[in-house]
């Protein structure tokens, strides 16, 4: 099984970070140092300065959701347990890999704050625990360089410069965490709709 070396509080949060970076063509290891960085868990809610709050287990932040809220994705549905905020957090971070400014670490790390003084430290301990997670994958997952023509686009980088392949095989392993599906069926179906269908990249473009 390939989560036999890891916690079960973390089977979900691995769970989660592949399957939505492979759903969003983001590098899994920066969706996980994320994901272990922000710390949230489900149903959490913290206020920041400037009147915004920062929900569930990826913090994301509630001024992604006035974009977001004509299709019906609301604060509620991020907050909850399962996958369904980590596809909110990778739809943010290609936003920010595709459209910033800086190397991908400063965009990435756009996720936490553009404030140069809150990015910077946010970026150099990014950078650590997403190459500790892509030391990981790439001892679990074939990889391939994202950079090589005719890469398949479904990707999962062990670094920066990687992707696993083929889909159909992580997800497959993936789905050991059982309870996950159960949990997803508690979203709102029609922000989980609008979610797949309007946010996620049609497969072969980049």
């Amino acid at each position: 099984m390939v989560f036999l070396d890891l916690p079960p509080q973390l089977h979900e949060r691995v769970v989660c970070s592949i399957t939505s970076a492979l759903k969003y063509e983001v590098p899994a290891n920066i969706v996980l140092g994320i994901a272990e960085k922000e710390g949230g868990k489900p149903g959490q809610w913290v206020k920041n300065t400037n009147g915004t709050h920062d929900v569930g287990p990826l913090q994301f932040n509630t001024q992604y959701l006035k974009e977001l809220s004509k299709y019906g994705i609301t604060a509620e549905d991020v907050a909850q347990a399962g996958c369904y905020s980590y596809d909110l957090a990778a739809w943010r971070l290609r936003g920010h890999l595709m459209n910033d400014k800086g190397d991908i670490w400063t965009r990435a790390a756009n996720y936490h704050s553009r404030t140069p003084k809150f990015n910077a430290p946010y970026r150099a301990d990014l950078i650590q625990k997403a190459t500790k997670w892509g030391d990981w994958l790439e001892a679990r997952f074939v990889t391939y360089t994202v950079t090589t023509p005719g890469a398949a686009p479904a990707r999962i980088a062990s670094r920066i410069t990687t992707v696993a392949k083929p889909q159909n095989e992580i997800v497959k392993k993936t789905i050991e965490v059982k309870s996950i599906s159960n949990i997803e069926k508690k979203y709102n179906p029609a922000a989980a709709q609008a979610l797949a269908s309007v946010f996620a990249p049609k497969m072969g473009n980049n």
